[in-house]
C-alpha cells in the first residue's frame, strides 16, 4: 500500500485546527451554557450532509493594539451553503469560542462573500448571531465591516430572504443587520440586542439595567417591536427558522413553495356561522376564526406579543403560502393605534415583496382616538399602512366579518384600494363610524329637544345601524363582491387565490416611492 501524501495529511490536520474553532475549553464552556458551536447549529440547520464550507482558512492580520496574537482559522465565523428541505441556502454563523465572535474586517469579507453569491444565485440567507460586537481592536476597519454588511441588508431587501437567528448576544452597531432583515428569531434569556450595552447606559445616566431587561427576548418581542419570533431554546429557534424558510420562495422572482395538503379545500365549519356575537360590544377571538379557516396547523403568528390588536403571520390556504392580516376584537376591541399600523404595514410589504398573497381579516372600530396618539403621528403611520396596502401588487382577498369604520375600513385593504376580493360575512358593518356616535352627530338636536333624550338616542342609533348595521347597502353599492356564509370562508379565499395566480399588475416606471417612514 503506497504511502499516504503529506500533503493530504498537512490539509487533514488544518481543517481539524479549522474546525477547533477557539479550542475544546472554549467549545466546553459554550456547551456549558446550553449553547451549541456555529458548526454543531449549521448542522441542526441544514439537511444532513448537505453543507458545503467556504473560506474556512482565513485568519485576521489586524490587530492595530498587539492585543490578539493569536490567530485563528475561520476567523470567529462559519459560511458555506446546504439545503433546507432540498431547496439552496447560504448561512453564516459567528462562532463565540473566537475572540466572543467579535466582527473582524475579515469576518465581514466571509460574511459578505456569502451573501454576494446568496444573491447572484437567488437563494435565502441566514445569519446564525452570536456576537460581542465589533473587534475593539482593530478600530476602524471593523466599523467598516459592519458597513459593508448593512448595505448589502438593504441591497438585498425585497430581492432574497433574509433571516437573522440570534442564539447569543448582538451588541452596538452589529444590531441594525438583524434589524434590516425580514425575520428575527430569537432565544429566551440567551440571546440579546441592544446598540448601547448596561455598561455604557450606567456610565452615561446612572442607571442600573441587566442585559435580559435592556434587550432581552421579551423586550424585543413585546415592547419595542423588532423581534418577530421567539422560543425558549437555540434547537428550537433552529427548527423555527426551518419552518420559517418553507413559507417563502427563493428569490423575489419565485412564487412560494407549495406544499401538498390532506386538509379539504372545501371544509366548511359550521363554528364559524355563529363565532360573531349578535350584540357588536361582544368580543371575540379572530385567532380562532383565522385557524379555523387557513390549513389545519400552518398558522405562523408573527410578532404575537407586541401591539396584540393586530394579527399578521403566515399560513396556507389549500397548500398556497399566504399572508394572514387582522385585528383581534378581544384586544382593544381590534382598534388601530401606531404600533399596530406599523406592525401590519411591514408585513404587508414584506409579503409583497415575495410574491405571497394577502388575505385581510376586518373587524376593527377605528383609530384609537386621544392626544398621545395624534402627537404620536397616528396620522402619518395609518399612511404608512395605507400606503404599503395600495403599493402592494401581489392577490388580496378581504373579509370583513364585523366593524370596519371610518378610516380603518378604507386602511386595511378596501376593494378601491386594488383589492382583488372582497367578501363581507352577514355581521359586517361598513359605516363612516358606530351607530352610536353617527347619532350623537347626525341626529343632535333631536336627542336634545326630545323628552326622553336616552331613548331617542338608543331609536336615532337603532335606525343608522338599520341601513349600515348590515353589509347590504355596501353590498348594494359595489364596495364588496360578495356576501357569503363564514363557513364558506375557506373555499372561497382558496378559490379566489387560485384565480388570481396569475395576477399581472405592473406599477408605473419610478425609482421608488416616498412612503411616510
Amino acid at each position: 500500500m503506497p504511502e499516504e501524501d503529506p500533503r493530504i495529511l498537512e490539509l487533514r490536520s488544518v481543517r481539524a485546527k479549522a474546525r477547533a474553532g477557539g479550542g475544546q475549553d472554549r467549545i466546553e464552556k459554550q456547551h456549558a451554557k446550553g449553547k451549541g458551536t456555529a458548526r454543531e447549529r449549521i448542522d441542526g440547520l441544514l439537511d444532513p450532509g448537505t453543507f458545503n464550507e467556504l473560506e474556512p482558512f482565513i485568519t485576521s492580520d489586524t490587530d492595530e493594539l498587539g492585543m490578539a496574537p493569536e490567530k485563528f482559522l475561520g476567523d470567529g465565523v462559519v459560511t458555506g451553503y446546504g439545503q433546507i428541505e432540498g431547496r439552496p441556502v447560504y448561512v453564516y454563523a459567528q462562532d463565540f469560542t473566537i475572540y466572543g465572535g467579535t466582527l473582524s474586517e475579515m469576518q465581514s469579507h466571509k460574511i459578505c462573500r456569502v451573501m454576494d453569491l446568496a444573491l447572484r444565485n437567488g437563494a435565502p440567507i441566514i445569519g446564525l448571531i452570536d456576537s460581542g460586537g465589533a473587534r475593539i481592536q482593530e478600530g476602524i476597519k471593523s466599523l467598516g465591516g459592519y458597513a459593508e454588511i448593512f448595505r448589502r441588508n438593504a441591497q438585498f431587501s425585497g430581492v432574497i430572504p433574509q433571516i437573522s437567528v440570534m442564539l447569543g448576544p448582538c451588541a452596538g452597531g452589529a444590531a441594525y443587520s438583524p434589524a434590516l432583515q425580514d425575520i428575527i428569531i430569537m432565544v429566551e434569556k440567551q440571546s440579546f440586542m441592544f446598540l448601547t450595552g448596561p455598561e455604557v447606559i450606567k456610565a452615561v445616566t446612572g442607571e442600573v439595567v441587566d442585559a435580559e431587561s435592556l434587550g432581552g427576548s421579551d423586550i424585543h418581542m413585546s415592547v419595542s417591536g423588532t423581534a418577530h419570533l421567539a422560543t425558549r431554546t437555540e434547537e428550537e429557534a433552529i427548527a423555527l427558522t426551518r419552518r420559517v424558510v418553507s413559507y417563502f420562495p427563493s428569490n423575489n422572482v419565485e412564487n412560494p413553495p407549495f406544499r401538498q395538503t390532506s386538509d379539504n379545500p372545501q371544509r366548511m365549519d359550521d363554528l364559524l356561522n355563529s363565532i360573531v356575537p349578535i350584540d357588536p360590544s361582544h368580543s371575540y377571538s379572530m385567532h380562532e376564526v383565522i385557524e379555523t379557516i387557513v390549513d389545519k396547523e400552518s398558522f405562523l403568528e408573527i410578532q404575537p406579543e407586541w401591539a396584540r390588536n393586530a394579527i399578521v403571520g403566515l399560513a396556507r390556504l389549500g397548500g398556497q403560502s399566504v399572508g394572514i392580516i387582522g385585528q383581534e376584537p378581544s384586544v382593544m376591541a381590534g382598534v388601530i393605534d401606531i404600533d399596530a399600523a406599523d406592525k401590519m404595514t411591514r408585513f404587508v410589504r414584506m409579503c409583497d415583496c415575495f410574491n405571497i398573497p394577502l388575505v385581510t381579516f376586518v373587524d376593527s372600530p377605528g383609530f384609537l382616538p386621544g392626544v398621545s396618539q395624534e402627537h404620536g403621528g397616528i396620522i402619518r403611520h395609518g399612511a404608512k399602512l395605507l400606503y404599503a396596502y395600495s403599493e402592494a401588487t401581489v392577490p388580496k382577498a378581504t373579509v370583513i366579518t364585523r366593524k370596519a369604520y371610518g378610516g380603518a375600513y378604507v386602511v386595511m385593504s378596501s376593494k378601491y384600494l386594488g383589492t382583488d376580493i372582497t367578501y363581507a360575512w352577514p355581521s359586517a358593518e361598513i359605516a363612516v363610524m358606530g351607530a352610536e356616535g353617527a347619532a350623537n352627530i347626525l341626529y343632535r338636536k333631536q336627542i336634545e329637544n326630545a323628552p326622553d333624550s336616552a331613548a331617542k338616542r338608543r331609536e336615532m342609533a337603532a335606525l343608522y345601524r338599520e341601513k349600515f348595521g348590515n353589509p347590504y347597502y355596501a353590498a348594494g353599492a359595489g364596495y364588496i363582491d360578495d356576501i357569503i356564509e363564514p363557513r364558506e370562508t375557506r373555499s372561497k379565499l382558496i378559490a379566489a387565490l387560485s384565480a388570481l395566480r396569475d395576477k399581472y399588475a405592473p406599477a408605473p416606471p419610478r425609482k421608488h416611492g416616498n412612503i411616510p417612514v
